[in-house]
């Protein structure tokens, strides 16, 4: 079975903010002497995205 993945878009401001978000949890589990690695692994991606150029479409909301 092939494995569903997720993606989502960030600008550079978004992707920081969920970078900090992310430190602030390891350092947390740090603190209490928890296991960090799967935060490890999932910031590693966050910071490690390639960066591709999308075209965005502002819709109206209204409708």
């Amino acid at each position: 079975m092939k494995e569903e993945r997720n993606y989502i878009v960030l600008d550079d401001a978004e992707q920081g903010v969920v970078i900090n978000c992310m430190m602030d949890k390891r350092n947390e589990l740090i603190r209490d002497g928890k296991d960090t690695e799967s935060v490890d692994d999932a910031l590693l991606k966050v910071v490690q995205a390639p960066k591709k150029k999308v075209k965005v479409v502002e819709r109206d909301e209204s409708r």
